[in-house]
């Protein structure tokens, strides 16, 4: 009886830790297969860098610091989250762009905090040709609408898309990648565009991937003609 009694023990014990595993592997799975944006929502009052700002802040931020962000956190007028702004009216013979951004592949997602996209239209030397879409609105599943009719940009011009997160230690949202699409790009449908290291190259003179393993946005595109 004795030994028939560790006996049912020693199953039970054997089935709740092969139950176990299974649960792990089951969660482990799932986080592999969830695919993000898995929480993307608006964020409170926070530092958020124009273009050019954060590369004297953080050029180095790959080397983590062991205190507090640089500065204090009122250094920094901290930006209103806006909204996105509307379709321009249509002109004879001009056709507009509608931008949707579905998802992006990263392989630190996860360490990601509140993330969104900066999205800007720039001319060969860097220069905005549209409003910067510069605050924590545009996240995924949001149509940006191109805030120029598609025949007046200029030669060369390309839109750049920026991916943001904010980092506890710095106390501010900085750039971690960003990808562009040049004008001969722009077609209806979805297209997928690389992505690559920062800080974000307007000019496009010093291109970097960020990784060696493809990684990309996924984008989807909509034009609009009279």
């Amino acid at each position: 009886i004795f030994n028939s009694y560790i006996y049912h023990i020693l199953a039970t014990h054997v089935q709740k830790e092969a139950q176990s595993q299974h649960n792990n592997s089951e969660f482990t799975e799932q986080k592999k297969t969830i695919e993000f944006p898995f929480d993307v929502q608006p964020v409170p009052l926070r530092r958020i860098l124009a273009p050019g700002e954060e590369e004297n802040l953080e050029f180095e931020e790959d080397e983590e610091e062991d205190g507090a962000g640089v500065g204090s956190p009122d250094c920094f007028r901290a930006r209103v989250p806006g909204t996105v702004l509307p379709r321009l009216p249509s002109e004879p013979g001009m056709m507009l762009l509608t931008i949707r951004i579905e998802k992006i592949g990263l392989n630190d997602i996860g360490q990601c905090i509140d993330p969104y996209i900066t999205i800007c239209v720039k001319d060969l030397n860097g220069i905005d040709l549209t409003p910067v879409k510069e605050d924590t609105y545009v996240h995924f599943n949001v149509d940006v609408e191109l805030q120029k009719h598609v025949e007046k940009l200029t030669k060369g011009a390309a839109i750049f898309f920026e991916f943001k997160h904010y980092k506890p230690k710095k106390r501010f949202s900085s750039t971690k990648c960003f990808a562009f699409m040049k004008m001969d790009e722009i077609k209806p449908g979805p297209i997928v565009v690389e992505l690559y290291k920062k800080p974000t190259d307007f000019k496009r003179k010093k291109l970097q991937l960020l990784t060696k393993k493809s990684l990309s946005l996924h984008l989807h595109q909509t034009l609009h003609k009279e």
